[in-house]
């Protein structure tokens, strides 16, 4: 057998020494390298070390590089910026310039600053920030639109800002109709503004936004004003006229009716309404209706025993009456509501008038004669009155119950003033309450006057004097204090106490009725306001 041995591999055989030597190159190489990763890791640490509560690289704010920067001094950053922003506002003929506060603007620098600085600053942080480039913080801004609005408003004159309305007024003096002109306010729609500033503010850079600046219409126009003066002036052209009683006519003036109209807006303020004071119409009307009426008054005649009418006292007066007095005001209203001519016309009632018949007075021998009859009479009674106090107190009281009050006189209350007998009576209806009494009436030249009057003023205590006639130091010159119970029937004419007086039954009077204190008295307690009086002879 043969012992063969193989050849040795190309290069020939291998060597210790170099199997070692590549070793000790491979721990050289990876002793480098870890020497290298040492350096630049610690290298690495130190440059995010720095970054730590600061802006990592990259970031920008307002296109500024703030990498590496507090909180504070990008704060600072953007307050200054934001103080330094002008706005230009450009409305009708005026342009300002404002500060970004003005407009309601709020920057909050601090907030943007946080937002610069926030996020991760660990090593990978930092690194990744370092190798992706650019990072844009926007400055967190606010926009109060109700300030920007408020500021646009502001723009307009406070004396321009509301349209004025066009008015129709009445000249008393001139008695006209007029329209006062209207004019148009000024106004902004502030929305404009709003939106610019919303959109361009947070730039933090000067801009400029035109404001416009609008007419505003007044709800009543000149022109309306000018119809509605037509209007008046048509109605009052037309010919307005009442026909009243016994052929009287009342027309009704445009003065009048100017009185009776006004002219104001209507509840929503769009449009003129003319309105009528209907209760000054009505009260008008009813002042007519009263003149053309004729009150009733009954006659009064004198009679004697027999019945007979011995002297017409008064004469008896039919009345007359208004029936259509509201619908004839209504009419008129309708008519100032439009522009229709009136013609309406009173409606009339006759009312019927009676004659009170009351007795003559008596003559003095006849009132002698009564005297003397009245007191016989007395005596009888004196006597039977003796013989009935003998009576049983049961008769008495029987008598007593069974008696009947005589029944009080009915009627209208009036005073008669009989200037030929110089007395004055009272009655109630056709029966005297309380008199003839003697007076004193007017002397010659001061006669007192005569007809059917009314109580219209009364005083229980009173200064007389003509001094409106006479001055002081004339003959017939007098001033008369404390005139007690002073009755007026007509003008200066009335009933009143003379204390100056002992006796009465003549004419001497300046034309009033002179009577006794206590006459006078009773009288002014008895009468009132309105009461009838009738003079005669």
């Amino acid at each position: 057998m043969t012992n063969v041995t193989e050849p040795a591999a190309m290069g020939g055989p291998s060597r210790p020494t170099d199997r070692h030597g590549r070793r000790r190159i491979i721990i050289i190489l990876v002793a480098i390298i870890g020497v290298i990763a040492v350096v630049l890791t610690g290298g690495a640490l130190a440059y995010a070390k720095q970054f730590e509560g600061r802006a990592l690289p990259g970031t920008t704010v307002l296109g500024q590089d703030v990498a590496g920067k507090t909180p504070e001094e990008i704060a600072a950053l953007v307050t200054e910026r934001g103080e330094g922003v002008t706005v230009t506002v450009t409305a009708g003929d005026q342009q300002l310039e404002v500060p970004l506060a003005d407009l309601g603007v709020s920057v909050d620098a601090a907030a943007t600053a946080q937002a610069a600085v926030d996020g991760e600053d660990s090593f990978g942080d930092v690194i990744s920030s370092t190798w992706s480039g650019e990072r844009a913080v926007e400055p967190v801004v606010s926009v109060d639109e109700t300030a920007v609005a408020d500021f646009a408003t502001g723009l307009i004159p406070e004396d321009m800002t509301e349209p004025v309305d066009a008015q129709v007024t009445f000249d008393e003096e001139a008695q006209t109709w007029n329209a006062e002109p209207g004019r148009n306010g000024q106004g902004v729609d502030p929305e404009t503004l709003v939106e610019t500033v919303k959109q361009k503010a947070p730039a933090l850079e000067d801009f400029s936004v035109e404001q416009p600046i609008q007419d505003i219409a007044p709800a009543i126009t000149t022109a309306e004003a000018e119809e509605t003066v037509g209007t008046i002036g048509s109605l009052l052209e037309q010919p307005m006229s009442i026909a009243g009683a016994e052929d009287e006519t009342h027309e009704v003036s445009a003065e009048r009716r100017s009185s009776w109209l006004s002219v104001a807006p209507d509840e929503e303020g769009k449009a003129l309404v003319v309105s009528v004071d209907e209760d000054a119409v009505h009260e008008w009307v009813s002042a007519r209706a009263d003149e053309d009426a004729v009150e009733v008054k009954n006659g009064i005649e004198q009679v004697d025993e027999e019945g007979e009418v011995v002297k017409v006292v008064a004469e008896k007066t039919d009345g007359l009456q208004i029936t259509n007095t509201d619908a004839v005001a209504e009419e008129l209203i309708s008519a100032l509501n439009g522009t229709s001519p009136l013609e309406a016309a009173f409606e009339t009632k006759k009312v019927e008038a009676e004659v009170d018949e009351v007795d003559a007075p008596k003559d003095e021998d006849e009132e002698k004669k009564d005297e003397k009859k009245k007191d016989e009479e007395k005596k009888d009674a004196d006597e039977k009155k003796k013989d009935e106090e003998k009576k049983d107190a049961d008769e008495k009281k029987k008598d007593a119950e069974e008696e009947t009050p005589a029944a009080k006189p009915t009627g209208e209350k009036w005073i008669d003033v009989d200037l030929a007998n110089k007395t004055v009576t009272a009655y109630v209806g056709d029966t005297p309450v309380w008199g003839p009494r003697s007076m004193v009436d007017g002397k010659e030249g001061n006669e007192t006057v005569t007809g059917s009057f009314e109580i219209y003023l009364r005083y229980d205590r009173q200064d007389m004097t003509n001094a409106a006639y006479y001055p002081e130091g004339h003959e017939k010159y007098y001033l008369t204090k404390d005139v007690p119970w002073v009755q007026y029937f007509h003008r200066g004419f009335g009933f009143h106490g003379a204390p100056w007086r002992s006796s009465f039954g003549f004419s001497g009077s300046h034309g009033c009725i002179n009577m006794p204190v206590s006459d006078a008295k009773w009288l002014y307690d008895w009468a009132s306001m309105g009461t009838r009086v009738e003079s005669h002879y």
